[in-house]
């Protein structure tokens, strides 16, 4: 079974594809570091899950 993300990390994870997409890549440890810069998150833990989702996001993403 899959784990279910909370609803702000959803939001956040993408509206950062939305305006980025082209910046953020399938890598998780590349990812972490952008989130950071396009975000004011200060939490770990709330940085990573956002990275993670971002993540995901970008591995299904079609392809344009």
């Amino acid at each position: 079974m899959g784990n279910i993300r909370q609803t702000n990390i959803k939001r956040i994870s993408i509206r950062l594809v939305e305006k980025h997409g082209d910046v953020f890549t399938t890598d998780f440890d590349k990812n972490k570091p952008l989130v950071s810069k396009y975000t004011t998150i200060e939490s770990k833990v709330i940085r990573n899950r956002v990275a993670g989702y971002v993540t995901r996001k970008m591995t299904y993403k079609p392809q344009q």
